[in-house]
């Protein structure tokens, strides 16, 4: 487990960090969300024992990780901008790396830079794209217990994209690796993290489990017979409404059956529950704490 508490950083009087708190469970993946300047990669930075906070603690498997050697061998940071070392090829990155890190699986890199189609020639003159996806079969094959990622994905076309969170979620599943991957893009996150926190010029402003949120919020459109009493909605806890001719749509906090039994009882004409996106979720749920989505995440 990953455990942050109170986290403060501040750089030349500028606060980037203040009193962060999460926590990343063992075996899941956790999303940090957030725009351009909101202090995700410090915080990845400090979490992966490169920076050390001001104030706060931060804990990987019970352990303080900064300057901490033998628990940072579990621990594989990949930060958004890679560097690589000038002359070595695909190759000679994976002997560095066998040379770095205990675990190291030597017929599982040679099979990731086989999948990926990758050459063996210096990772520097490859594409940005390609040298992600060089990035990506180092770390795998590292086999750390702890995978922190900055932006893992841009620069990825969608069927790479697939293929890298496959891979991730089967580790997980497996190995029971716990991974913290930071973007501004919620679409991406939705269907590979487990929880998610938005991370909001230095602050967690909201932290959710997302099977949680998914059952909690529902979507739902309907349509009465003409005159008919809409008293009953008063019983619903109501994010947002809006009319589209005789069509009600609303966006309800409620479980599943306390909305269709609520609206099953009016009899109504048309009734159907839709699929509710987690851009959705959260903007309802954070407009009525004052926040605009869009200012938040890109």
């Amino acid at each position: 487990m990953i455990k942050a508490v109170e986290i403060s950083k501040k750089f030349d009087r500028k606060q980037v960090l203040d009193q962060v708190g999460f926590q990343v469970r063992k075996g899941t993946i956790y999303g940090l969300l957030g725009s351009n300047g909101a202090g995700k990669t410090t915080i990845m930075r400090i979490l992966a024992g490169i920076l050390k906070q001001d104030k706060g603690s931060v804990l990987v498997d019970g352990k303080s990780v900064f300057e901490n050697v033998k628990l940072k061998q579990r621990v594989i940071f990949m930060p958004d901008i890679l560097y690589f070392f000038p002359q070595y090829t695909v190759k000679q990155m994976g002997q560095y790396y066998a040379d770095m890190y205990d675990n190291w699986d030597q017929q599982r890199y040679d099979q990731l830079i086989s999948q990926f189609k990758l050459e063996n020639k210096k990772v520097t003159t490859f594409s940005k794209g390609m040298q992600r996806q060089v990035a990506f079969c180092l770390a795998l094959a590292a086999k750390p217990d702890f995978l922190i990622m900055d932006e893992p994905l841009d620069g990825l076309d969608a069927v790479v994209r697939q293929r890298i969170k496959g891979l991730l979620i089967n580790d997980v599943a497996e190995r029971e690796m716990t991974v913290l991957i930071s973007s501004h893009n919620l679409r991406e996150m939705e269907n590979l993290c487990d929880d998610v926190g938005i991370l909001h010029k230095g602050k967690m402003i909201l932290e959710r489990n997302l099977d949680d949120m998914k059952t909690e919020v529902q979507k739902v459109q309907f349509a009465l017979r003409k005159g008919q009493d809409m008293s009953f909605l008063e019983k619903l806890n109501i994010l947002h409404q809006e009319k589209r001719g005789s069509i009600h749509l609303l966006i309800v906090k409620a479980d599943l059956q306390e909305v269709e039994t609520i609206l099953t009882a009016q009899n109504p004409v048309v009734l159907d529950m839709l699929p509710l996106s987690l851009e959705e979720i959260f903007i309802y749920e954070m407009g009525g704490a004052g926040y605009a989505i869009e200012n938040i995440l890109d």
